[in-house]
């Protein structure tokens, strides 16, 4: 069993943070491959299936992002878990926009959902980082995480959310690359190799020479055709 952890704050005004992408991962996978609704438990909502004989369970803490790891510990605790069976879903400033990648154990960085996290679990867990850029200066961090994705931000938003649902099945089985590889294929697919050939430019020929000389009136004298005539 693994016990997959989406961070984000409760409530409609955060739905749509940057904060909340890992809640919006976990929405993805659970409507994409038919996992039971999400029901309130463990201080936050909890939906569960199975990816080939492989039971994941979803957690979505709702005891606001600091306190994240309160919710984590119980539902780790509660499924005699280890640390090493959890995954976290969560944003990554460090990462540009549409980039993910794994990690396994390290510090939080700061992050304090994963810093809280840390306290009641230890270090020793996964993390599935989901970029969202960063807003130049440390000091807008929070204003910036805190604020809904730009619209012009959905197209790649989207793109990322339905890789990670891609990949699930290949995560659930502990292959990151295959993960990875999914979310990239939607993120930055490979171009066709079947493109349409360019068109040539069409070739400009010497009308003169297509053509031919135009007749034109002879005006040689008879004797000089004659002698033209044995050159």
């Amino acid at each position: 069993m693994q016990l997959w952890v989406g961070l984000g704050n409760p409530g409609a005004k955060y739905a749509k943070n940057r904060h909340n992408i890992g809640w919006m991962a976990l929405d993805r996978i659970a409507e994409d491959h038919s996992f039971a609704p999400f029901r309130s438990k463990f201080q936050g909502s909890l939906s569960e299936g199975k990816f080939g004989s492989e039971k994941v369970m979803l957690l979505k803490p709702e005891t606001f992002m600091n306190l994240s790891g309160q919710s984590v510990g119980e539902a780790m605790r509660f499924y005699k878990l280890d640390s090493t069976d959890v995954t976290v879903f969560h944003d990554e400033i460090d990462l540009a926009p549409a980039k993910v990648r794994g990690k396994a154990g390290g510090g939080h960085a700061g992050h304090n959902g994963l810093r809280s996290i840390h306290q009641h679990i230890g270090p020793h867990y996964d993390r599935v980082r989901l970029g969202v850029g960063h807003p130049g200066h440390k000091d807008r961090v929070p204003g910036y995480v805190l604020s809904d994705f730009a619209k012009a931000d959905q197209e790649w938003l989207d793109d990322v959310l339905r890789g990670v649902s891609d990949g699930a099945p290949r995560l659930a089985e502990g292959d990151g690359g295959k993960f990875l590889n999914a979310v990239a294929l939607r993120t930055a697919p490979p171009r066709s190799s079947k493109s349409e050939p360019k068109k040539s430019a069409p070739v400009e020929t010497d009308k003169a020479v297509e053509e031919g000389p135009k007749d034109k009136p002879d005006a040689r004298s008879p004797l000089q055709k004659l002698v033209d005539k044995f050159r």
